[in-house]
């Protein structure tokens, strides 16, 4: 039986501990839990019970003995800090998305975890989803054929202005690091890389704080290229309504477009590249096939958690392994620093310069959080 701790009881930490001390992961038991507030361990001691170990000191955890592995939902800049020193005391680690801030702080977590016999995962529950996997599954399987280009929209991340000002680390430079990117959209960035592959330049453009009273970006549209000359473009924003997600992806035999959760592959009969160059005819299109693709539903949270404790256990595979939580940061880098710049990124990035060009907007901010009017926390349920 792995014993398993949580460090950090907000939103998405009390969402972990809920299935967890019900016994709703086979092969794990809830046993301690830390947090640095003393409002989240009241709550962790009302709701989970006497016999859970209560840590407000993340080093006082792992030394404790209570734990053989820890779940982690903190703040983002807290992530490779806190799996790095989880490993080296030699502990398993399930971080929450995004893997960090900076890809510099990743690749020092991953280092360590390669080093490790550790298992370390991370929280991209959308790869548990049946549309996901069924696209992954047609675009690496070749039916798809090459990819010549990719569109996703994500508009319907809404959140108000009490959103943001819920908490002071929300929506900062120092206390997040980023907006939409860092926040909403760490899932997305990774299905975008892990169904069409990482691009190898990036335009993009920003808006900061352009819907809300906040000094991170809420707006962002970004152009990419391929290694293999195909192109895409990633839009996303916490500023509209009714907002959009689209996912679509255009190859040489078909199309993929994955929207309200219908997955609708149009695979052409033949090579579209070869059609159009061996056709006689102007306006001849080649014979095209509308497939709806059935795709079953997804575990989410609790599956990516009990893939985690199965490798643990048993060997099994990760759906998600920690180190590749890399990947979308890296996007969201260079998102980033191609609208700091006002010029092309190319991946893989500098991340020291990247790295220069946050420290810089931390050291210079001005922007002040407003003082809270309410103390009612907000329900977080569902957003998960």
């Amino acid at each position: 039986m792995v014993r398993l701790g949580i460090i950090g009881i907000g939103g998405m930490g009390r969402g972990h501990a809920g299935y967890l001390s019900k016994g709703e992961v086979a092969g794990a038991t809830l046993t301690a839990v830390c947090d640095v507030s003393p409002d989240a361990l009241e709550w962790a001691r009302t709701n989970l019970g006497e016999k859970i170990a209560l840590f407000d000191d993340a080093d006082a955890l792992f030394k404790s003995g209570t734990v053989d592995a820890v779940l982690i939902s903190t703040p983002h800049y807290f992530h490779p800090p806190l799996a790095i020193a989880a490993l080296q005391h030699g502990l398993h680690a399930l971080v929450e998305k995004p893997a960090g801030v900076y890809t510099k702080q990743v690749r020092e977590m991953n280092e360590v975890a390669e080093k490790s016999d550790k298992v370390l995962g991370i929280m991209f529950n959308q790869r548990t989803r049946g549309v996901h996997q069924k696209m992954k599954d047609i675009v690496s399987s070749g039916e798809l054929g090459e990819i010549v280009r990719v569109t996703y929209i994500i508009t319907d991340w809404f959140r108000s202005q009490a959103y943001y000002d819920s908490g002071g680390w929300r929506a900062t430079w120092a206390g997040e690091g980023g907006g939409t990117l860092v926040n909403q959209c760490p899932h997305n960035l990774d299905l975008w890389q892990w169904i069409c592959g990482k691009p190898s330049r990036v335009r993009a453009f920003c808006g900061f704080g352009k819907y809300h009273n906040i000094e991170v970006e809420d707006d962002v549209t970004a152009y990419v290229q391929y290694p293999n000359g195909a192109t895409g473009v990633f839009i996303a924003t916490t500023g509209e309504a009714p907002g959009t997600q689209s996912f679509e992806i255009a190859g040489d035999r078909g199309k993929l477009l994955l929207q309200d959760n219908k997955l609708t592959f149009w695979r052409t009969r033949e090579s579209v590249s070869g059609f159009l160059k061996s056709t006689k005819e102007g306006f001849a299109m080649p014979e095209i096939w509308k497939c709806e693709i059935p795709a079953g539903g997804g575990g989410e949270h609790i599956e990516i958690t009990r893939n985690w404790i199965s490798a643990i256990v048993d060997g099994k595979p990760l759906l998600a392994r920690g180190q590749e939580g890399i990947n979308s940061v890296e996007i969201a880098n260079a998102i980033l620093m191609s609208t700091w710049t006002d010029d092309w990124v190319n991946l893989p990035i500098d991340e020291d310069r990247y790295y220069d060009l946050l420290q810089e907007r931390i050291a210079t901010s001005t922007f002040k959080k407003p003082e809270q009017k309410t103390s009612k926390s907000l329900n977080f349920q569902g957003t998960f």
